[in-house]
């Protein structure tokens, strides 16, 4: 049963944790310090004129994802009471011998490789990310998420526009939502990317295996930089 909401914000999600592996997290670094002209000495743009070619370009740090919050997202929600807050928990905990079943009990790896736009194009990005491909076939990874969904779904955690979205599990990589200067409007203005994609749109991100689903809650982080998490359930890790 989803659900209505008048309460405006997201509060929490359902992510598949990325940034738990340090070499994905050094690559982004190295990707974003690239895109933004940023040495090891300078620790900003090295020129006037690569500051410049940036802000025409509509390119600034702010757009660019946390490497150290690198996720997949399965599910969006608004949990905007303490009763909803522990009721998603919960869902989450019971619903684990399912995702195990549906992951027929074997380890999910994937690989991400290249770039796309979300929305947009190239020339006019506003979400930029990492494709994800599953090795070996994405039918057990996305059982296992429709699972989780249903569940959320079933103990009316989710809204009804969020329950009826097709699930594209991809990772962000830029977003021009997360820009600090916005328009007149208060819209964050797209960025040219079509030279990021000249360089990186063939780019090996890298391999991983996916360990686990938190229940993850926005803007709040814990030590290692990942959002917090308020609950989790284990993917299988060997055979």
């Amino acid at each position: 049963m989803a659900v209505e909401s008048q309460y405006p914000d997201y509060s929490h999600f359902v992510s598949l944790p990325l940034a738990i592996y340090p070499e994905l997290v050094n690559k982004l670094i190295n990707f974003q310090n690239s895109v933004l002209g940023i040495t090891e000495v300078s620790k900003s743009p090295t020129s006037e004129s690569k500051a410049s070619e940036l802000f025409e370009l509509g390119i600034e740090k702010s757009i660019f994802i946390n490497p150290e919050t690198f996720h997949l997202t399965v599910l969006i929600l608004k949990l905007w009471n303490k009763d909803r807050f522990e009721a998603a928990a919960q869902v989450l905990r019971s619903v684990s011998p399912k995702v195990l079943d549906a992951l027929e009990n074997r380890p999910v790896s994937i690989r991400l490789k290249g770039l796309e736009c979300m929305r947009g194009s190239p020339a006019k990005a506003y979400v930029v990310y990492a494709p994800v491909e599953v090795i070996g076939g994405e039918a057990r990874l996305l059982r296992a998420c429709q699972v989780i969904i249903d569940a959320f779904t079933e103990a009316g955690l989710v809204l009804e526009k969020d329950a009826n979205r097709k699930l594209k599990l991809h990772a962000t990589i830029m977003n021009a939502g997360h820009r600090r200067s916005k328009n007149r409007s208060g819209n964050a203005d797209s960025f040219d990317a079509r030279a990021i994609f000249g360089q990186y749109g063939s780019e090996e991100w890298g391999e991983c295996l996916l360990r686990e689903a938190h229940l993850s809650q926005m803007f709040v982080y814990g030590d290692d930089g990942y959002y917090h998490c308020c609950e989790s359930i284990p993917f299988p890790e060997g055979m």
